[in-house]
């Protein structure tokens, strides 16, 4: 319509009962421009964080296929994006001054017109998540790498993923996805992230361990040179030095030479793994029995080295144990304990946290998950946890 007068206004306020005194003198009369309802317009909430780094330069990824919840990415976060809907329409106006401007711009005109570009009655609201890393082991895992050897890395088939794949695949920051990739000894072959076939692997372990017992190195002090010497005949020397990144610390000596400290908890977890495979369910003492003569010369098997991989049945005669590996079960927090109630009705909470540790947002506890997915009951003046709802 026409552009309204100032004697307009102060109609309006009286009919409003309002105080023009009581107000600021400049008054934005406000039109839907040409474009209002045509431009889509989204908000997005962000914190300060967030809003520094776009300042800064730095971009926000959102990342998911089709069938997937989008989630927002920043260089080392992940962030849920949920729809908040406002009970108040929210409206753009470009050039739109605040009242702190107008008071320190005393000079500008009285009634200022304004045309609303665009609006909308709800906005991006970000919760910071956990990554969704599940799917990374799972593709890595469609064609693990067997060793140079293997016949089936000569076709072309097989599904190849590099950073650049990974970056759009997975719902995670690239920092994120990096760090999983060396949590899971993934290593990159020929420019392509890979997952060693465990058996391959545990083959690479065992002629590093036992030349470590021919030449009675200390644990902690195995020289990387010697190992690709002696080794290199059987294996990529690439393949060795990261079996000995994947159980070991790398450092550097006075005198410049490169040694690892070997991981004893890792390399007994994985030969534990390799005894386990093999078997639906194993009598404990027996299995500790086997185990400790399968690891290498001074080091010791112990059952704590376990957690998230195996699983101790103390109520059976006689006691059992039996692989149980915290990667195999689902992301989801009500599907894990799904799954976990369905293995087992009853837990102990010394017994379910590794299988649940993971699932712990930024703050939250063991406990603070267990009293929202569980009950607690006395069993034998022990707590036990179980399902809150029937297992099917």
């Amino acid at each position: 319509g026409a552009m309204r007068s100032r004697a307009e206004v102060d109609a309006t306020l009286q009919t409003a009962k309002l105080n023009p005194a009581e107000l600021l003198p400049a008054v934005h009369c406000l039109s839907f421009g040409p474009q209002a309802g045509t431009g889509e317009c989204y908000l997005l909430q962000l914190e300060p964080g967030l809003c520094a780094e776009l300042e800064a330069g730095h971009s926000l990824v959102i990342r998911g296929e089709k069938d997937e919840q989008a989630v927002l990415c920043s260089k080392d976060k992940t962030y849920e994006m949920k729809i908040a809907d406002t009970s108040n329409m929210l409206l753009f106006i470009p050039g739109c001054k605040t009242p702190e401007q107008l008071n320190a711009d005393q000079a500008s005109c009285d009634i200022i017109h304004s045309q609303i570009v665009g609006f909308s009655n709800n906005y991006w609201e970000l919760r910071r998540c956990r990554p969704k890393l599940k799917k990374l082991r799972k593709l890595l895992m469609e064609d693990p790498y067997e060793g140079p050897d293997n016949q089936k890395d000569q076709t072309l088939t097989f599904s190849k993923y590099t950073t650049e794949d990974l970056l759009s695949l997975i719902q995670a920051s690239e920092e994120e996805i990096l760090h999983q990739l060396q949590v899971i000894n993934a290593c990159k072959i020929e420019g392509y992230w890979r997952i060693l076939e465990f058996d391959y692997e545990m083959k690479l372990l065992n002629h590093v361990t036992q030349l470590i017992d021919s030449e009675s190195w200390s644990l902690n002090k195995v020289p990387l040179r010697t190992c690709l010497e002696e080794l290199g005949s059987l294996e990529p020397r690439e393949m060795i030095e990261h079996i000995l990144l994947s159980y070991g610390r790398r450092y550097i000596d006075d005198a410049g030479e490169v040694y690892f400290e070997m991981h004893e908890d890792k390399i007994c977890r994985a030969i534990a793994q390799m005894l386990l495979q093999n078997a639906v369910k194993f009598n404990l003492s027996e299995f500790q029995e086997v185990w400790q003569q399968s690891v290498p010369e001074g080091m010791t098997a112990r059952l704590d080295q376990l957690k998230g991989l195996a699983l101790v049945d103390r109520t059976s005669r006689p006691e059992t144990i039996l692989l149980l590996k915290v990667e195999d079960l689902p992301e989801d927090n009500q599907e894990r304990f799904n799954s976990l109630f369905s293995i087992r009705d009853k837990w102990t909470e010394v017994d379910i946290t590794p299988y649940i540790q993971d699932l712990c947002a930024e703050k939250q506890t063991v406990g603070a998950l267990l009293t929202k997915y569980a009950r607690s009951s006395m069993q034998n003046g022990v707590k036990v946890y179980n399902s809150r709802r029937p297992i099917s």
